[in-house]
């Protein structure tokens, strides 16, 4: 097993720079901004289908109120994302563009979505349709950001712009500067979109749709599920944000099956599709990557090591929202050969048995986007509309993955109770996740559940109002963290005010703050991030993994870190 992971290892460098990819990274932070759609749009499902479980269905008038503001918002989910895709793909190409001849974001996010109309919205006689604007359209979105976004970086770089005399105030002069990418970007997607009409016979967006369906068919099988799901812990097991690299790749498919299976499920018909955004977040990740949400309760209540018993009672309650950071790291499961096998079968098993529901009992798949830190058993209840098939599920996917994990968190154990009566612990593992996840002792932090270095002193040398923003992957260590800080500043009066957020949706609020606090998920984007914040004057600083579980919990702590960064 050490040498499996040995050789995993040797493969790292390739994909960390994978995931730092700017395109695969416009589209994950393009989701990212419009999440808030998403999740509005969902409630409105939940009030709409929820009560069908109970044998009460409203009116069709009522019902077609309920729906309105879903299609308004989730039925143009391509045409916004193909905006924000093209504002995040834009702040990346910024960063290595001269600071005096920048492109415009809200340029490129409205030739976008233009752009999109001209792919996706076939006219009508009242006006055009819309079904290629939602969740059917996101390709067609993305590659309506990347051509926009790429004309813009041509026409900037090379100054094919009209350009106005100095004495034009700047915000006239950027009007006629944007003009000429506006119109070259709209006008080469206008003309691809009139080249597929004519050699294909339909719009881009409906042939983008009919040449990726087979490959859509085959991902939503057991091969494709295997392959997708299990790329998600294996990258995560070596050291790599799997999120990253695979969720860009899945995002348009995973959404639309929401969308393909709510239509199902309204027409009275089987909602088959299993690939969606709710497998992910409460199937395959129940409790975070690797299906973590049954490992701290088998740590505090199995375990006999104190050791274990303290990480158990210490990541319980962040890994029942998803935010399993603190058991990944304390134990540690990651680059531990004990638990590579549950790490990677679990969520594998758990889409499995996912699929059996589906496919050979009937159960609809989820049909509604919920936030990602609804805690796993209740997302599979509310995702799938209190179906009683989704309640049998919930239980049976915790007792499965107790099963799994048992036997590896006994033998984890006996290791940790030998290193107690001994004296001696695994430093060979302890280098492996140092030298992979800027992780450090992490057991020696969390030897007692909640309590991290209590005599960490208080020198006060920040004299004036200092705002301080964690970012962390998708906002949710990064609230730990800014709440420990809020609350040490006010007791020890010390003027400090925290933030947290999500890396790639931070780029307009940045100027507010004098510090970014990286957490260890995307610690790997510091280069990239200096780059913005060196151009701001704003301090930056990244935490290691241990670190990181430490100042969470330890508020005096955090706040002696961020003082230091200010000596």
């Amino acid at each position: 097993m050490n040498k499996l992971i040995e050789f995993i290892e040797k493969g790292k460098p390739f994909f960390e720079k994978l995931s730092r990819n700017i395109y695969l990274r416009a589209i994950r932070d393009g989701f990212i901004a419009g999440m808030p759609v998403i999740l509005f749009s969902s409630i409105f499902i939940l009030i709409a289908y929820v009560p069908n479980a109970f044998g009460f269905y409203w009116p069709s008038g009522v019902e077609a109120l309920l729906m309105k503001p879903y299609n308004y918002s989730m039925g143009l989910l391509a045409m916004l994302v193909a905006g924000t895709t093209a504002k995040s793909l834009t702040d990346s190409i910024n960063r290595d563009m001269a600071a005096t001849n920048q492109i415009n974001y809200m340029s490129t996010l409205l030739a976008s979505i233009v752009g999109l109309l001209m792919l996706a919205a076939d006219p009508t006689a009242d006006g055009f349709a819309t079904g290629f604007l939602g969740t059917k359209g996101l390709l067609t979105a993305f590659l309506a950001a990347f051509v926009t976004v790429t004309i813009y970086k041509v026409c900037v770089k090379n100054n094919v712009t009209i350009r106005m005399p100095d004495e034009v105030p700047p915000n006239i002069s950027q009007v006629f500067k944007d003009v000429i990418p506006f119109t070259l970007s709209v006008v080469f997607l206008y003309a691809l979109d009139i080249l597929v009409r004519h050699f294909v016979g339909t719009g881009v967006a409906e042939a983008i749709g009919q040449f990726f369906a087979p490959l859509f068919s085959a991902a939503d099988g057991y091969v494709g599920i295997t392959f997708i799901f299990g790329a998600y812990a294996f990258f995560w097991f070596v050291g790599i944000h799997g999120p990253s690299i695979v969720e860009p790749a899945i995002a348009a498919i995973t959404y639309a099956n929401i969308d393909t299976n709510l239509a199902l499920m309204k027409a009275g018909e089987h909602a088959d599709k299993v690939l969606t955004s709710g497998t992910q977040m409460f199937i395959v990740t129940m409790g975070g990557t690797g299906a973590t949400l049954v490992v701290p309760f088998m740590f505090m209540w199995l375990c006999q090591s104190k050791r274990n018993k303290a990480i158990g009672r210490a990541s319980v309650v962040p890994t029942f929202f998803g935010v399993n950071e603190p058991i990944l790291f304390g134990a540690p499961i990651v680059l531990n050969p004990v638990f590579f096998v549950p790490f990677i079968l679990a969520p594998i098993v758990n889409v499995w048995i996912f699929k059996f529901f589906v496919d050979t009992l009937g159960m609809n798949s989820f049909t509604t986007n919920l936030p990602w830190t609804t805690p796993g058993p209740l997302g599979i209840v509310l995702g799938t509309n209190l179906q009683l098939l989704s309640f049998i599920l919930a239980a049976l996917l915790i007792v499965i993955d107790v099963i799994i994990y048992y036997p590896f968190v006994k033998v984890y154990d006996q290791q940790i109770l030998e290193e107690e009566r001994t004296g001696k612990s695994n430093d060979s593992l302890k280098e492996k996740v140092v030298a992979n996840f800027n992780t450090s002792k992490a057991d020696a932090i969390l030897e007692k559940a909640g309590v991290g270095s209590e005599e960490t002193p208080v020198h006060n040398n920040i004299v004036k109002e200092t705002n301080v923003l964690v970012l962390c992957a998708g906002g949710g260590t990064s609230g730990l963290l800014a709440n420990a800080l809020n609350k040490a500043a006010a007791e020890y009066g010390v003027p400090v005010k925290a933030a947290a957020g999500g890396y790639g949706a931070h780029r307009e609020i940045l100027p507010e703050f004098d510090l970014v606090i990286l957490a260890p998920q995307v610690a790997s984007n510091y280069e990239d991030m200096k780059v913005e914040t060196d151009n701001l004057g704003i301090r930056l600083a990244k935490t290691e993994g241990a670190q990181y579980i430490k100042l969470t919990r330890d508020g005096q702590a955090a706040l002696a870190f961020v003082q230091e960064q200010f000596n």
